[in-house]
């Protein structure tokens, strides 16, 4: 099912998947996510949130900050396949559907990758999101 096609079964704003993508990543992806070396990372402009809903690193960085990347992504397609499967799209659209919520999460400081796949530094203002978000 691609965006289009949920957008069109769920609604505009598809308020129930986007519910259980949310409780989703409530799961094993937040708890690695609670580790102070990703905070540090993350605060750091080492790592961002990227459009297709993983983890991206930024630059060349160190071998412990690309396995941690690593790590919390493995996690998030855990949580993104279990989240495809209960509301019957693929693991991409779901993926893409939790990369628009994490972006959405950003806080000013943090490293998010806009739509045209360029890193930005989210400011005071809304981040800039694919047109294919909910």
């Amino acid at each position: 099912m691609t965006i289009i096609e949920y957008k069109n079964k769920f609604g505009m704003k598809p308020k129930i998947g986007s519910a259980i993508l949310a409780l989703s990543l409530l799961s094993g992806a937040a708890y690695a996510q609670r580790d102070p070396a990703y905070q540090n990372a993350r605060s750091n402009g080492q790592i961002g949130e990227q459009v297709d809903g993983y983890l991206g690193v930024i630059g060349n960085q160190s071998p412990s900050v690309d396995a941690l990347t690593n790590k919390i992504n493995i996690l998030r397609k855990q949580v993104y396949t279990k989240t495809a499967a209960s509301q019957s799209v693929t693991v991409k659209t779901a993926a893409f559907l939790g990369g628009c919520k994490n972006i959405q999460r950003t806080v000013p400081g943090e490293k998010y990758q806009a739509p045209d796949g360029s890193w930005k530094t989210r400011g005071n203002n809304a981040p800039e999101l694919d047109s294919s978000c909910p």
